[in-house]
C-alpha cells in the first residue's frame, strides 16, 4: 500500500507544481515563450524532486503512461499496473483540486487543463501526444534499465530533463500531457472544449507508452538475449 501512497503523493506534486507554475506564469505559447519554458522546468523539476523522494518506495512513475511502458516490459505485475494508475489519478485531483482553490482565490483563471493549440487540428494533437509520449515513456525505460549499470543513479535527472525537452515542443502543439493522469484532473475541474478533448489526452499517451515499450523490447540486450535463449 505504501508505494500507492508513494504514486498518488509523487502525482499530486507534479499536478500541482507543473499546473500550478502553467497557470501562474499564464502560459501561452505564441504570447508568453518565457512562461513556456517556465512551465516546461517545473514538470521537469517537480519529476527530478520526487524521483528522489519516492524512487525508492515506487519507482516514481507518477503517469499511468509510465506505468503502462513497465507493465509491457514485464517489470510490474497487473495488479501493481491497476493500482499505480488508480492512485496516480486521485493524486492528480488533489493536486487539481488544491490549485483550483488557490486560482479561485487569487483571480486567477483555469487549472493547467492540456488542449489543442491554436491551428492544431485532432489529428496533429494526437500525433504530438503519440510521438512525445513515445520519446519520453522510451527515456524512462532505458534510463531505468539494468544495463544501464551504475547511470542508474542519474535516471531520476535523466528522465526530469526529457520531460523539460518534450515540453518545450510539444506545448505549442498540446500544452504538453504525455500523462493521462496529469490531464484527466484539470480536465474535469475545467470542463468545456478541455473536457471534450480530453481523449486525445487519455488514447495518446496510451498508445506511446505501448509503442516505447515494443521499441525497448527490441533494442533492449536482455530481451533481445532471453528471445534468442529461447529460440536456442
Amino acid at each position: 500500500m505504501k508505494k500507492y501512497l508513494a504514486e498518488m503523493v509523487g502525482t499530486m506534486v507534479l499536478v500541482l507544481m507543473g499546473c500550478g507554475v502553467a497557470v501562474s506564469l499564464g502560459c501561452d505559447p505564441v504570447n508568453n515563450i518565457p512562461a513556456v519554458v517556465g512551465t516546461a522546468f517545473a514538470f521537469g523539476l517537480a519529476v527530478v524532486a520526487m524521483a528522489y523522494t519516492i524512487g525508492g518506495i515506487s519507482g516514481c512513475h507518477i503517469n499511468p503512461a509510465i506505468t503502462l511502458g513497465c507493465f509491457l516490459t514485464k517489470r510490474i505485475s497487473a495488479k501493481d499496473c491497476a493500482m499505480y494508475m488508480i492512485f496516480q489519478v486521485i493524486g492528480a485531483f488533489i493536486g487539481s483540486a488544491i490549485l483550483y482553490l488557490l486560482t479561485t482565490n487569487s483571480g486567477l483563471e483555469g487549472t493547467g487543463a492540456n488542449n489543442l493549440q491554436e491551428g492544431v487540428e485532432m489529428a496533429g494533437g494526437l500525433i504530438a501526444e503519440i510521438v512525445f509520449t513515445c520519446v519520453f515513456v522510451l527515456v524512462v525505460l532505458g534510463a531505468t534499465a539494468k544495463t544501464n549499470g551504475a547511470t542508474n543513479n542519474f535516471a531520476g535527472l535523466a528522465i526530469g530533463l526529457s520531460l523539460v525537452l518534450v515540453h518545450l515542443v510539444c506545448i505549442r502543439y498540446t500544452g504538453t500531457s504525455v500523462n493521462p493522469a496529469r490531464s484527466i484532473a484539470p480536465a474535469v475541474f475545467e470542463g468545456g472544449e478541455a473536457l471534450s478533448n480530453l481523449w486525445i489526452f487519455i488514447v495518446g499517451p496510451f498508445v506511446g507508452a505501448a509503442l516505447a515499450a515494443c521499441i525497448w523490447m527490441i533494442i533492449d540486450p536482455i530481451c533481445c538475449k532471453c528471445k534468442k535463449d529461447k529460440e536456442d
